[in-house]
C-alpha cells in the first residue's frame, strides 16, 4: 500500500506523491519540460532545486562541510561518500564474492573488473582491450604522452589524475593523507591504505583455484593467475609485441623507443 495520498497521483504512470507539488516536478519528467535555465550556460532542469546545485559549479560554493577534515562541498550526496572514507561505511556489498564497497559506482566497477572478461573498451593505438573507459584513457598516455592533469597552485603536469593527488599532498599539504597506525606508512588512496592493511592483519579472502594460494588483494590474485595463463594484454606501441606484465612492456617500450628514434615516454626524471 502506497503511503501517500491518491489525490496526487501521476496519471502517466501511476506513481504516487506527498505533494501536488512534488507531483508537479514529477510530471515534468514525461513533459520534457524544464523551465528553471542557467543565467550562465543556459542549461535547463525540471526544478528549481536543480538549478541551485547546478549553480554552484559556476559559483564554487561548497556549502557542505566535513566535520572531520576540512574538505567542504557542493552537494550533499557528495559529502555523503566523502564521510564513509572517515566512518569505514561500505553499504555495497558484492553479490558474488561478498566484497563490501563505499559507493555504487565501485561496485559497478569491481564488479566489471573482477567477475567479468568484458573489455568494450579498445585503444585506436595498439588494439588492447580495456574493462572501463578511464583505464583506456590512462592507457592512450602511454602512446601520446600528453599531460592532461595540471596543478593549480605550480607548472607541474601530470599523466594520471593520482600522479596529480600525491603531487597535490607532498608539495602543496592539499589532500588527506591514511596513515597506517601500525608502520605508520602514508597513502594518497584510501583503496590502497585498506589492502595494505589487509597485509598486517595476514586476511587473504582472493584464492587462486589452480594452487589454492591466498592472496590480500584482487589486483595481486590478477597478476599470480598470469603464470597459469598465456594471456598477454599489454603491447608495446612501438613493435607491436605483446606481454604479460606492465612492468615487462614498460622496460621494453623504452629500449625499444631507442632503437627506433622515440622519446621515453615512460622515463622517470632523474
Amino acid at each position: 500500500m502506497n503511503v501517500h495520498s491518491s489525490k496526487y497521483k501521476c496519471t502517466e504512470c501511476g506513481k504516487c506523491f506527498s505533494s501536488n507539488q512534488n507531483l508537479t516536478i514529477h510530471r515534468r519528467s514525461h513533459s520534457g519540460e524544464k523551465p528553471f535555465e542557467c543565467s550562465v550556460c543556459s542549461k535547463r532542469f525540471s526544478a528549481a532545486a536543480e538549478l541551485a546545485r547546478h549553480s554552484r559549479i559556476h559559483s564554487g560554493e561548497k556549502p557542505f562541510k566535513c566535520p572531520t577534515c576540512d574538505k567542504a562541498f557542493s552537494r550533499s550526496g557528495d559529502l555523503t561518500k566523502h564521510m564513509r572514507v572517515h566512518t569505514g561505511d561500505k553499504p555495497y556489498k558484492c553479490s558474488l564474492c561478498g566484497k563490501s564497497l563505499s559507493q555504487l559506482s565501485s561496485l559497478q566497477l569491481h564488479e566489471r573488473r573482477v567477475h567479468s572478461n568484458r573489455r568494450p573498451y579498445d585503444c585506436r593505438y595498439c588494439g588492447k582491450r580495456f574493462k572501463s573507459s578511464p583505464e583506456l584513457k590512462r592507457h592512450v598516455y602511454t602512446h601520446t604522452g600528453a599531460k592532461a592533469y595540471s596543478c593549480r597552485h605550480c607548472s607541474d603536469c601530470f599523466t594520471q589524475s593520482v600522479q596529480l593527488k600525491i603531487h597535490l599532498l607532498k608539495s602543496h599539504n592539499e589532500g588527506t593523507w591514511f596513515i597506517c597506525h601500525i608502520c605508520q606508512k602514508k597513502f594518497s588512496r584510501n583503496g590502497d591504505f585498506r589492502a595494505h592493511l589487509l597485509h598486517h592483519e595476514g586476511v587473504k579472502p582472493y584464492v587462486c583455484d589452480e594452487r589454492l594460494k591466498s592472496f590480500c588483494t584482487a589486483t595481486e590474485l590478477k597478476h599470480h593467475q598470469l603464470k597459469h595463463s598465456d594471456y598477454k594484454q599489454f603491447c608495446c606501441g612501438s613493435c607491436g609485441k605483446y606481454f604479460k606484465h606492465k612492468e615487462t612492456v614498460v622496460r621494453h617500450f623504452n629500449r625499444c623507443s631507442v632503437k627506433l628514434g622515440y622519446v621515453h615516454i615512460f622515463a622517470k626524471k632523474g
